[in-house]
């Protein structure tokens, strides 16, 4: 069973990377949107950069399937969106393990939504003010066995460390 399970997964990676990541990454953003609603959550402003890094997985991985002559640039792209996001998501988790004194010392970068603060303080100005954190991006709403940013942390990973692999599998063929 696990011989036939391994395998699977070996030629799901080697042979359909892109759509896996392209549904993978669109399924997460889907869940997370609806357990918002069902759940009734209020997304943070890391919450929604995370949306969205998964969101350019899934828009780089769509355009992989189409040009494979792409290959290497497309997996580039997914490297560094895979690497914000572990950013993001580390940072939120490390925000998640503060004292509350920590906490309550952290400016309010995480006070406004994420759309408002980009339209405050221009669209770099805003992302860096939401990335400071703050006592709202800490807060933890939902746990299965991890929270939403830990999960968020391992598909992160694993879309990083399947991308970086597949340039050096490039590379060497």
């Amino acid at each position: 069973m696990i011989k036939h399970l391994t395998g699977f997964i070996k030629s799901v990676y080697q042979n359909y990377f892109e759509i896996a990541s392209c549904l993978g990454a669109s399924g997460i953003i889907l869940l997370a949107i609806l357990m918002d609603s069902i759940l009734d959550l209020e997304a943070c402003p890391m919450c929604i950069m995370t949306r969205y890094l998964f969101g350019m997985i899934a828009v780089i991985s769509l355009i992989g399937v189409a040009t494979k002559k792409l290959f290497i640039l497309n997996k580039l792209l997914i490297t560094f969106s895979s690497a914000a996001g572990l950013a993001v998501t580390g940072k939120q988790i490390y925000l998640q393990n503060l004292s509350t004194e920590q906490l309550a010392n952290l400016p309010m970068g995480c006070g406004m939504p994420l759309g408002v603060q980009i339209e405050y303080f221009g669209f770099f100005g805003g992302i860096a003010n939401a990335y400071k954190g703050g006592p709202t991006c800490a807060e933890v709403n939902w746990e299965f066995i991890f929270n939403f940013a830990e999960w968020g942390f391992i598909f992160f990973l694993v879309y990083f460390v399947g991308s970086i692999s597949k340039i050096f599998r490039q590379q060497n063929h």
